[in-house]
């Protein structure tokens, strides 16, 4: 398994996003995050298919910080039941796999 994830989400506004992202990135859960959009998403809800404009917010972690990343965008998140997953990141430059650590353990990054 790798030391290193990318989260994702999505929010329905650029402003909820960047308050999820500025707040795990204030609470050294993530070391950075991203917020891109509008993204158009396609999906089903209420067993219906729908479709709407959503923001993609990335969030990079350590796996060792991600069940508290997790349930942190969890509280923050306006939906019930909002889409978090991680993928490995499974290479990367050793300086930036390096600064992702002590981001998030707090040290001087």
């Amino acid at each position: 398994m790798s030391d290193y994830l990318q989260v994702s989400t999505a929010t329905e506004t650029r402003e909820v996003g960047v308050r999820i992202a500025k707040g795990a990135v204030a609470a050294r859960l993530a070391a950075s995050g991203q917020v891109i959009g509008p993204v158009t998403s396609v999906f089903w809800h209420h067993g219906a298919q729908g479709s709407g404009e959503e923001w993609q917010v990335l969030l990079y972690t350590t796996a060792e910080r991600y069940p508290q990343l997790e349930r942190f965008v969890l509280d923050e998140h306006p939906w019930t039941n909002p889409q978090i997953s991680a993928v490995p990141i499974v290479q990367g430059s050793t300086e930036y796999l390096e600064w992702l650590s002590r981001s998030v353990e707090g040290a001087e990054a």
